[in-house]
């Protein structure tokens, strides 16, 4: 049985492959820019209409990369079995509400999707491990 976990953020997305004995991490890099509007700038005053079309252009714009960036991590886990994501933010819900919109058959397969802060790859494949209880060695003291 192919058990995933997916740590996600809106800057990467981290895929533990667990599979008889072995195990296998990839990162996948996302593409979405980060924003940071800059007073000043558009034609009109703070909040006006006109100050709105940049942010309106970036919000569009962000949407289709983070569709984009779902859509490479959907590539990646496919073929598994039984599935859990998790990750600071919303992106790990944003990314469960992409799949039972688009890809109902991958989101039958999601066992959870629970929030979890920034963590090593290995503190990541532990967290998988342990989520799907699979033992995890402890080094003798």
């Amino acid at each position: 049985m192919k058990k995933v976990g997916i740590w996600l953020d809106k800057k990467q997305a981290h895929i533990v492959t667990l599979e008889k004995e072995n195990q296998i991490i990839k990162t996948i890099k996302s593409k979405i820019e980060d924003f940071h509007p800059s007073r000043g700038f558009g034609l009109g005053y703070r909040g006006s209409p006109q100050d709105a079309l940049p942010e309106d252009k970036y919000m569009e714009r962000e949407k289709h990369q983070t569709k984009s960036y779902f859509k490479e991590i959907v590539s990646e886990i496919q073929d598994a079995d039984a599935i859990v994501v998790f990750g600071p933010a919303q992106t790990g819900n944003k990314f469960k509400n992409e799949l039972e919109e688009h890809f109902k058959d991958i989101h039958a397969k999601i066992t959870g999707v629970q929030k979890a802060d920034s963590m090593t790859e290995n503190q990541i494949k532990a967290w998988v491990k342990e989520f799907f209880g699979i033992a995890v060695r402890k080094k003798p003291v």
